[in-house]
């Protein structure tokens, strides 16, 4: 009986190790890209976030060096993929998650930018709020200490 195998489209978000060196986060990524090249499969994108702060703490890291990828595999590369991130002691966290088959990784990537895009356009509209209400209740108070020198 023969089986086949289809690729289907994932992401993955690894955290990993914020003291975990430039070569550590290459030669992690040449293992996966090769793990997923093996299983026939292929990588779209690969996105480095940079070093950021955990909602919570792991452990007692309270920073992480954020990835995000898409790519096309099968699910015996998964579970490799999972097998070997779970050996690596510079790995905090993963988590693949399975994409609709009906939209293309391009497109997908395209909507999760927009979203990234936008969410971020609402933290800074959400800072600069929060920085005009410290300078007016800054101003308020130094109005309020003015008066009480005057002995107002």
């Amino acid at each position: 009986m023969e089986t086949t195998t289809t690729k289907k489209p994932y992401e993955v978000v690894v955290l990993m190790h914020p003291d975990a060196s430039l070569e550590e986060q290459k030669d992690l990524f040449k293992k996966n890209k090769a793990t997923i090249e093996s299983y026939k499969g292929s990588i779209n994108s690969l996105e480095t976030w940079g070093k950021r702060t955990l909602a919570t703490p792991i452990g007692k890291l309270k920073k992480a060096i954020y990835f995000h990828s898409t790519f096309e595999a099968d699910t015996q590369a998964i579970a490799e993929l999972e097998r070997t991130m779970r050996i690596n002691d510079k790995v905090l966290r993963f988590m693949h998650t399975r994409l609709d088959e009906r939209t293309s990784l391009g497109k997908f990537m395209e909507g999760f930018k927009k979203g990234l895009a936008e969410s971020a356009a609402r933290e800074k509209e959400r800072e600069a709020k929060a920085a005009a209400r410290k300078a007016a209740f800054a101003a308020a108070k130094a109005e309020r200490s003015e008066r009480y020198d005057k002995g107002e």
